[in-house]
């Protein structure tokens, strides 16, 4: 049976998709408010055309 810090150790050697799967989706939450913000800015009622 392989040693626990064997594994480790090696798992630890493996890149996975962590940072970029982070910066993605900050950036696309970043993304959305703006999106929502420029979106409902449009139905603002700041005329007064009555």
């Amino acid at each position: 049976m392989p040693d626990t810090v064997t594994l480790l150790a090696a798992a630890a050697d493996q890149q996975g998709p962590g940072d970029t799967l982070r910066i993605v989706l900050a950036a696309s939450m970043v993304g959305a408010v703006l999106l929502a913000w420029f979106l409902l800015r449009g139905y603002r009622d700041n005329d007064h055309n009555d």
